[in-house]
């Protein structure tokens, strides 16, 4: 009889090869960079609020007279107040007793589980705090564009989607004043491509939901509009955010270029010539991966071989050139589609009471898990930060919307 792999099947030794295989898009691009830019982060925050003076009108008590014509009348500084409000961010973990003393003392463990699940949780909230960045606090995460079924949502982005999220389905009728959840806390379990033409994707759900119709849209559980202050809210692309950090006064406005066309150099300077008139200076320009593509096409159809450069913090990128200096131009794979952000990173401010830490308050960063079917064997974790994206000068920032893309 002939041996084969079969029959000595028991016999023969497995190698396993150290460390896990990442296969998730983790990028956090922006967050970093508004991190590292010397006005970046503060922890001195107090209480539930910050709070920061703006001037919004000069002392206009001036102007030019003849011998002997009484001088102007004196005039005032005009001021108002911004008041933010912190935003409470956490992330989950749980272990089973047997989990703890095993994966620390199996040789044949990959990892250690404890160290696994911490360091992923710890990635999967920096990723979700960039993305953050570029939304508004309602925490869309994408919006049905046709009509889908009571197990699917037809989409067509998906880039902040990923399997094994847990959602809340929310009605095309549901506004700020009157939230109208259809389905709540569902599992996705399949993200589809329907072809590579049409842009469309089918978003599977592990249960049903209510028939998903378009302008329908998904938040993670529970977060409908308590996330983060984001970009599109700071830099107020829709009617709905007029007013920020209670504040409506029309120097307090951002520049907005929402004119569809493809992206040139024209449209670019124009921008950054607003932000300038308004005394602002663009310091970094973030786009899509689409619109750095075109970006690059427009490059290369000028003849203009620009070699990528190095920025501060470590970044690499394109730049543009204008007369006061090379603007970086960075992707994010995080930036909304069709986007191309113009931030003021000296205006810009991430406030935090303090970095990602477990909740401890009780002396244990591990709690035994009781419900009322009782006590298990079982230890969850919570992880936690209180922050909120801020800028003290509204008007130093821009954004091109509705900007053609590239295709790959």
């Amino acid at each position: 009889m002939t041996t084969t792999m079969t029959t000595v099947d028991n016999i023969l030794k497995e190698v396993l090869e150290p460390g896990l295989k990442e296969q998730l898009q983790s990028d956090t691009v922006t967050i970093k960079r508004i991190e590292r830019s010397s006005e970046g982060v503060t922890n001195q925050v107090g209480g539930k609020y910050v709070r920061f003076p703006i001037r919004v009108k000069r002392n206009q008590g001036i102007g030019a007279r003849n011998e002997n014509e009484a001088l102007p009348v004196a005039q005032t500084q005009g001021y108002e107040s911004a008041e933010l409000q912190l935003k409470y961010l956490y992330g989950a973990i749980e272990l089973t007793g047997q989990a703890f003393e095993l994966a620390e003392s199996d040789p044949q463990t990959f990892v250690s589980a404890l160290d696994q699940e911490t360091d992923g949780m710890r990635e999967g909230l920096a990723k979700d705090v960039n993305r953050q960045v570029y939304g508004l606090n309602r925490g869309v995460l994408t919006t049905a564009t046709a009509a889908g079924t009571t197990t699917t949502m037809v989409t067509d982005n998906a880039q902040y989607l990923e399997i094994g999220m847990m959602v809340d389905v929310y009605d095309n009728t549901d506004t700020d004043g009157s939230n109208v959840l259809n389905t709540a806390n569902v599992e996705i379990t399949a993200i589809a491509e329907d072809t590579p033409t049409d842009d469309l994707y089918t978003i599977t759900f592990g249960s049903a939901v209510v028939a998903t119709a378009t302008g329908d849209f998904i938040t993670r559980t529970g977060s409908r509009g308590k996330e983060k202050t984001g970009l599109q809210q700071i830099l107020n692309t829709s009617g709905d955010f007029d007013a920020l950090y209670n504040i409506t006064h029309d120097i307090w406005t951002a520049n907005i270029d929402d004119t569809s066309s493809a992206i040139s150099e024209g449209r670019m300077i124009n921008m950054v010539d607003r932000i300038r008139r308004r005394g602002g200076k663009t310091t970094v320009i973030f786009m899509t991966l689409g619109v750095r593509r075109a970006y690059f096409n427009l490059l290369v159809q000028q003849r203009r071989y620009n070699d990528t450069q190095e920025f501060t913090g470590g970044f690499r990128g394109l730049a543009f050139t204008t007369d006061t200096g090379d603007i970086p131009v960075i992707s994010d794979f995080d930036c909304p589609p069709g986007t191309t952000w113009f931030l003021n990173e000296k205006e810009i401010k991430l406030y935090q009471a303090g970095d990602w830490s477990f909740i401890n308050r009780d002396g244990s960063n591990w709690q035994r898990k009781v419900t009322s079917a009782g006590t298990f064997d079982v230890f969850t974790a919570h992880l936690h930060k209180y922050c909120e994206l801020g800028t003290h000068r509204r008007n130093s920032h821009g954004v091109l919307e509705n900007v053609t893309e590239a295709s790959l």
